[in-house]
């Protein structure tokens, strides 16, 4: 199916839109609108006029994961569009944390969102499709809460604090004329766990390009280079990312998969 993505929110600003830390695209996937995130504030807004999208043509919403830096437009978006529901894991709540020290520090949705708004957020299980050509599809990879323990990333429980197993982050997959595209903001999960995961979930298709954000800021250069080669190893052509990357991570990569890499920024357009 005919796609055309525009990166709305990311890291890297561009001669006319501000960036933030945080993360949005607006995809055109055949008739339907569909938009994955609301980054850290309502700039997405502002970036969406400048870039001649409406919020109020949104057909559909996606939210990556249950973090701020995804979320936090998502009050402005439902005051501004009447019609678009925004859709989360069923296990995504107001729980997320990062530790530091002894101290937990907040880092999740916008409070008192889902109270505010159990009409407009949807929450789902398993494999779903959002819509045509269009498909959410959770982490399937066993044993994440390692990973959110390194990361000192908790969720905040009945029965204390535990570290986060990422179940409430989701893949945007997309289907094009090129094969699956592979939309994860953060990919906390891992980037090759997800591109596997996809790969599990939709054995007969060629997966084209994985975009999105790898959590790397704070990986060592050996990480990275293992993340890279990784990547090379699954067969995916194309690979955009940004946000949680970061510079340093990035330009490490570009080094090993070269022309199949390209760096997400605000204003930037992929059409597949």
């Amino acid at each position: 199916m005919e796609t055309k993505l525009t990166v709305v929110v990311d890291n890297i600003s561009n001669e006319d839109l501000q960036g933030e830390w945080g993360f949005c695209i607006h995809a055109k996937v055949g008739e339907n609108n569909v938009l994955i995130d609301t980054g850290a504030s309502n700039l997405f807004a502002e970036n969406m006029e400048k870039l001649g999208l409406n919020i109020a043509d949104v057909d559909y919403g996606a939210i990556s994961h249950a973090h701020y830096d995804h979320s936090n437009g998502l009050q402005y978006f439902f005051d501004h569009n009447d019609k678009a529901n925004f859709y989360l894991r069923e296990s995504a709540a107001e729980n997320c944390y990062h530790k530091k020290f002894i101290f937990h520090f907040y880092i999740g949705l916008p409070k008192h969102i889902i109270k505010r708004n159990p009409d407009r957020l949807k929450f789902v299980s398993g494999d779903y499709k959002l819509c045509e050509g269009v498909y959410l599809i959770p982490h399937k990879t066993p044993g994440l809460e390692a990973i959110g323990k390194r990361e000192m990333m908790y969720v905040r429980t009945k029965k204390g604090w535990k570290p986060d197993d990422f179940s409430h982050e989701q893949s945007v997959v997309i289907d094009t004329d090129k094969g699956l595209v592979i939309i994860n903001s953060c990919s906390h999960g891992g980037a090759v766990n997800i591109i596997n995961e996809v790969k599990e979930t939709f054995p007969d298709k060629h997966i084209y390009g994985l975009i999105g954000g790898f959590h790397l800021y704070n990986k060592s250069e050996e990480e990275v280079k293992t993340l890279a080669e990784g990547i090379i190893s699954t067969g995916i052509d194309y690979v955009c990312t940004g946000h949680c990357t970061m510079n340093r991570a990035y330009h490490i990569l570009k080094d090993i998969l070269g022309d199949k890499l390209e760096q997400l920024q605000v204003g930037k357009i992929i059409e597949i």
